[in-house]
C-alpha cells in the first residue's frame, strides 16, 4: 500500500517521534535488515565492542533521556544482554530491547538454524522475565499496535521491554486491517477516589507533625518529580535528604537539602535527624539493603507517608491506584509551614586547590575529596559498584540528575559503556567516571567506542589489585584480579591520556590535565587493597555478617 511503511520502518519512526536520538547495538546477520534501515534513519547507531557495553549504554541513555534503545542479534546477542535488561529492570529504566531472529519462513524449513539453542521461542521467553512487555512482531495485522503495546508499558512503567523482529518481517507492510493504532500514553491510571483519600489524610499528618521530613528516590527521577517534590518542600519548609539510588534526584545544592540518608552507611547527622522525624515522607524510595544500610536505617512504619508510582501507604494502610497524584496534590496543598530548626547538612569538606595538593600518598577516602573539589557544571558523575559507589555519595554533584550509578542490582562494568551513553543524550555534559579495577577489566575496552564516537571521558580507575567490596566481607586469592597497566590502554587504542597516580599532588595535576584535552583520559590511581572509604567499611560490616 502506497505511503503505509513496513514494520521496521514504523518501529523507527515511533522511537523519533518519542524523543530517541541514538540506538546501541551490534549487529549479526538476524538484524542486518534492521541495522541498515537505522543507518539511513534519524537515528545514529552506536556500535559498542559488546553487547553488554550496549545494554549499559542503552541503560543510562534511558535514565537521562526517558527511553533508551538497545539492538541485537538473536541468540548470542540477545542472552548477553539478559543482564543488562535485569539491571533497567530493577532500577527502572526504560529500555527497550530488540533483538533480531530468523525468518518465520525458514524457521519452517529448518530445525536448526545457528544462535538457536532449544526452541525458537526461548530467547522472548527469558526475556519475559526481565521485562514489563514483550513482542515477537511475526504477525503483520498486528505488528504496529504491538510495537505501541510495547512501548507503551515501558515509558508508562519505566521499566524495560522487548521486541523480536524476525528479519523477513523487517520490511513487511501490514494489511489495512493492522493500520488501526492506539496513541502511546505514558500516565499509569488513578483512582481518583483512592487518591482524594490519601491526599487528605496525607495533608492532616504532614500538618501535624512537629518535624517532618522528605526522603527522596530514585522515581523521583524516573517520573521528573523534583520540581513537585522540593514544591512541597518550600511550601512546608520540610528538609529533604536522598536515598543511595536516588541520589542528585533532588539538586543537592538546594538549602533545604541535607545529604544521603544510608543508615549506619551514611553520615550521623543526617541519619540522625531523619530517624527522628514524626512524620516521615518517602517519595519514589526503594527500601533495597543498599538504600538502607544493610537494614541498619531504624524507620518506623506508623511514622511513614510512602508515596511511589503504584500506591500510597500510610503506616500500616495502603491506596492502591494512587500513583503521584498525591504528591501532585501535596505540591499546591495548604500545608502548615514549619519551623525544621538546625537543619543538618552531610559533612562539607574543605576547599581544595587540585594544583596546590600535597605528595602524600594519595587514600580512597582522599580521592573523593579531591574529585568533590573537581568536579563542576559541565561534568556528569557516573560511578561504578563499590568503593566507586559508596565514595561517591560524599561528592556533591553540580545540578539534578548529575549522578548515575546502579545502586541496586549493581552489575560490575556499567560505569564505561553509561559514560557512552550519557555522551549521546547530552553532548555538552563531560562524563566523570569513577570505576574499580575488577570492574574496568569486565567492559573498559568500551572507552575505544567512545574514542571512534569522539567522546572525551575522564576515566578514574581505582586500582587496587582486586575486588575492594568483597576483601573486607571474606577475603582469599579469588579476590584478586589480573595486573594491568590501565595508564597505558591510550597507547592501544591509537589516543587519548593516561597518567599513574599516587600522590595527591599527581592526582589533582592529572585531573587538570585531562580536563583541559579533549578526549579521553584515564587516571590509574594505585591504592592499597585494604584502602576504602569510611562508607564502605560501614557497608561491609553489616553484609559480611551474612557472607558465612
Amino acid at each position: 500500500m502506497a505511503g503505509v511503511p513496513g514494520i521496521g520502518d514504523y518501529l523507527i519512526s515511533r522511537l523519533v517521534e518519542m524523543g530517541v536520538g541514538h540506538v546501541f547495538g551490534v549487529p549479526g546477520d538476524y538484524v542486518l535488515g534492521f541495522f541498515e534501515k537505522l543507518t539511513h534513519s534519524p537515528l545514529k547507531v552506536i556500535n559498542t565492542n559488546d553487547e553488554q557495553g550496549a545494554g549499559f549504554a542503552a541503560d543510562a541513555y534511558a535514565r537521562v533521556k526517558g527511553l533508551g534503545v538497545v539492538c541485537v542479534t538473536y541468540g548470542v546477542g540477545g542472552f548477553k544482554i539478559v543482564n543488562t535488561t535485569a539491571q533497567a529492570y530493577a532500577e527502572k529504566s526504560p529500555v527497550l530491547v530488540i533483538s533480531g531472529a530468523p525468518g518465520i519462513q525458514e524457521r519452517h524449513l529448518h530445525t536448526m538454524l545457528h544462535h538457536k539453542v532449544s526452541t525458537y521461542d526461548d530467547q522472548i521467553r527469558i526475556f519475559e522475565r526481565v521485562t514489563v512487555s514483550s513482542a515477537c512482531l511475526s504477525d503483520p495485522a498486528r505488528a504496529f499496535s504491538e510495537i505501541d503495546r510495547v512501548l507503551s508499558a515501558i515509558v508508562t512503567s519505566k521499566r524495560p521491554g522487548y521486541l523480536e523482529l524476525p528479519r523477513d518481517m523487517v520490511g513487511v507492510v501490514p494489511p489495512a486491517a493492522g493500520l488501526h493504532i492506539p496513541a502511546v500514553t505514558s500516565v499509569p491510571p488513578v483512582d481518583p477516589g483512592m487518591a482524594r483519600e490519601a491526599l487528605a489524610e496525607s495533608i492532616a499528618l504532614i500538618n501535624r507533625a512537629a518535624r517532618p521530613v522528605i526522603l527522596a528516590g530514585v522515581e523521583v527521577s524516573r517520573y521528573d518529580l523534583a520540581e513537585n517534590v522540593m514544591a512541597l518542600a518550600s511550601r512546608a519548609n520540610i528538609p529533604v535528604a536522598s536515598t543511595i539510588l536516588g541520589k542528585s534526584a533532588i539538586d543537592e545544592r538546594h538549602p533545604l537539602f541535607m545529604g544521603i540518608y544510608a543508615g549506619a552507611v551514611g553520615d550521623g547527622a543526617v541519619r540522625d535527624y531523619v530517624e527522628s522525624s514524626d512524620c516521615l515522607l518517602l517519595i519514589g524510595v526503594f527500601p533495597t539493603d543498599l538504600d538502607l544500610g544493610a537494614y541498619t536505617a531504624h524507620l518506623e512504619t506508623r511514622k511513614i507517608i510512602a508515596i511511589s508510582s503504584e500506591k500510597t501507604t500510610i503506616g500500616y494502610h495502603a491506596y492502591e491506584g494512587t500513583g503521584f497524584a498525591i504528591l501532585e496534590g501535596l505540591a499546591v496543598a495548604g500545608l502548615t509551614r514549619h519551623d525544621a530548626g538546625g537543619i543538618p547538612h552531610a559533612e562539607k569538606h574543605e576547599p581544595l586547590d587540585c594544583l596546590a595538593l600535597n605528595s602524600d600518598p594519595v587514600t580512597a577516602r582522599r580521592v573523593f575529596r579531591i574529585i568533590n573539589a573537581f568536579i563542576d557544571e559541565s561534568m556528569i558523575l557516573v560511578a561504578d559498584v563499590g568503593d566507586a559507589l559508596f565514595g561517591c555519595t560524599e561528592v556533591e554533584v553540580m545540578g539534578p540528575n548529575r549522578f548515575i550509578s546502579p545502586a541496586y542490582y549493581a552489575s560490575l562494568g556499567f560505569a564505561v559503556p553509561a559514560g557512552i551513553g550519557i555522551k549521546a543524550a547530552f553532548p555538552a555534559l563531560r562524563p566523570l567516571i569513577i570505576i574499580g579495577d575488577g570492574s574496568f577489566q569486565m567492559t573498559g575496552m568500551e572507552v575505544s567506542t567512545a574514542v571512534r564516537y569522539r567522546m572525551d571521558p575522564i576515566i578514574v580507575v581505582l586500582n587496587n589489585h582486586g575486588y575492594g567490596t568483597e576483601r573486607p566481607m571474606l577475603d582469599g586469592p579469588f579476590n584478586d584480579v589480573a595486573t594491568w597497566n590501565y595508564a597505558k590502554i591510550p597507547e592501544v587504542i591509537g589516543t587519548g591520556r593516561g597518567f599513574v597516580v599516587r600522590t595527591e599532588k599527581e592526582f589533582g595535576r592529572a585531573l587538570a590535565k585531562a580536563k583541559e584535552y579533549d578526549g579521553p583520559s584515564i587516571l590509574e590511581v594505585m591504592l592499597e587493597p585494604h584502602d576504602i572509604s569510611v562508607e564502605l567499611q560501614r557497608l561491609t560490616a553489616n553484609l559480611g555478617k551474612g557472607v558465612k
